[in-house]
Formats: C-alpha cells, sequence, structure tokens
C-alpha cells in the first residue's frame, strides 16, 4: 500500500471544517478524506482489500476512526463489506453513470437554486472568491486548478443550500462520480468548458439570482452528460 502523500499534504476538506480554527479535524472524518482519496486516485484500487490495522499504523490514526470512516464510505457505496471476508474497493459501474447523472441533476438543481435563495452576504462574496478560482483553472487548464475550486464550491453550496436532505442524498453519487472523473476525464473531457460551466453557477449563486443559477446547474449537467456518454461509448458501455 503506498503512502497517502497528496492526501496527507491536502488541508481539510471545507465541507468538514470545524467552527474553531485552533480545533483539530476530528479523526474520523481526517480517515475518511484520505482514504476516499486514496481509492479515488487509485492507490486503493478497485477490487483490493482493505486492512483497517494496515491504514491505522500507515496513518497514524486509530481503528476506531478507521472504521468509521470505512462505515461512511461503505454507506456512500465506494467500499463494500462481506461478511468473514472483510471490506474491500467497490468497482465502478460504468454502465450506472447515466442512471447516476439522472438523480444528481435533479439534487444539483435544488441545491443551487436554494444557494442562491438563502446564502448570506459573507458567502456571496465566497462565491465570487470560488468563481476567480475556476476562471484561472479554465485559463490554466490544469486539472489541479480545477479540483482545489471544485471541493470550495461544493462546500459552498452545501453549506449556503442548508439543506440536510439534498446534502445526504449528493453524497454518495458525488464520491462515485469523482472515481469515474479521476479515471477518464483527463482523456475525454474539458477542464476549460467544465470550468467555465462551475464559475457561471457560482456568480450565479452570488448574485442571488435563483433561476439562473438553476439553469446554470442545468447546464453543467447537460456537459457532464455529453462527456460521459462520450466516454462510455469509447469504452464500449452500452
Amino acid at each position: 500500500m503506498k503512502t497517502p502523500s497528496a492526501a496527507r499534504k491536502r488541508g481539510p476538506d471545507p465541507a468538514d471544517a470545524v467552527p474553531s480554527e485552533a480545533s483539530p479535524e476530528p479523526q474520523a472524518r481526517q480517515a475518511y478524506r484520505i482514504i476516499e482519496e486514496m481509492i479515488v486516485t487509485l492507490e486503493l484500487p478497485p477490487g483490493s482489500k482493505i486492512s483497517e490495522i494496515s491504514l491505522s499504523k500507515l496513518l497514524g490514526i486509530g481503528r476506531t476512526p478507521i472504521r468509521e470512516a470505512l462505515q461512511r464510505l461503505s454507506f456512500e457505496g465506494t467500499v463494500r463489506v462481506v461478511p468473514r471476508s472483510g471490506v474491500f474497493v467497490s468497482e465502478i459501474d460504468l454502465a450506472d453513470q447515466l442512471g447516476m447523472l439522472e438523480v444528481r441533476r435533479c439534487i444539483e438543481n435544488v441545491l443551487a437554486g436554494r444557494a442562491a435563495r438563502f446564502a448570506t452576504n459573507t458567502l456571496r462574496r465566497e462565491f465570487m472568491e470560488v468563481a476567480k478560482a475556476f476562471d484561472l483553472a479554465a485559463q490554466t487548464r490544469e486539472g489541479a486548478d480545477f479540483i482545489a475550486a471544485d471541493r470550495d464550491f461544493n462546500a459552498l453550496v452545501v453549506k449556503a443550500a442548508n439543506s440536510k436532505y439534498a446534502t445526504h442524498a449528493i453524497g454518495p453519487i458525488e464520491a462515485q462520480t469523482r472515481r469515474f472523473w479521476y479515471l477518464y476525464f483527463k482523456e475525454f473531457g474539458d477542464v476549460q468548458q467544465v470550468s467555465q460551466l462551475h464559475a457561471r453557477i457560482a456568480r450565479c449563486i452570488a448574485k442571488g439570482d435563483e433561476p439562473a443559477a438553476r439553469a446554470a446547474s442545468d447546464a453543467l449537467m447537460d456537459y457532464v452528460e455529453q462527456y460521459t456518454r462520450k466516454t462510455l461509448q469509447v469504452l464500449g458501455v452500452s
């Protein structure tokens, strides 16, 4: 098992931020964040067996937080628990991607609309800053720049929308789409276009324009569906 150096260097996911800057990131969240990144980046490839003991030693985190993280990943479908056999990284269900996008489109639309409606002035300023980060990613066409902006954007949308039901529903879907994105986006996607589409949503939310935010969200989903269909066609998945 490789050392998750990238995961260690990256700061906490903004969505998991704690109220006090002096407070440490809860270990279960830290374990979840690192293990999920190891899975997404294929340090833990599909089908591989996960050892609580090995992860605990590797990450320097107790087995209880590791177990809690794996339970969350199991709920999201990223890992599967096989009785008397152990925990395994789930395979990526390529054929199910379009069905998942159909559901994602609806939830993302709700989140974007609610974020535009309920975002505070402080959050609106943060959305403008994220829009600028997406502008930079569109200029550099660097996947790393997009990923950093996308993490901030997703966290802000969830925070501004303030809908526990939509948040719980989108979590497992985003977990699966991140894996698909990492595997195939460099070959079939366009960082400039996807960054511009995200920037448009962020600016609509910042302006408090709910109809425009929903329309921009749908435009992004149109692109994601197009890229997904192209990917599946090339891969020969019907």
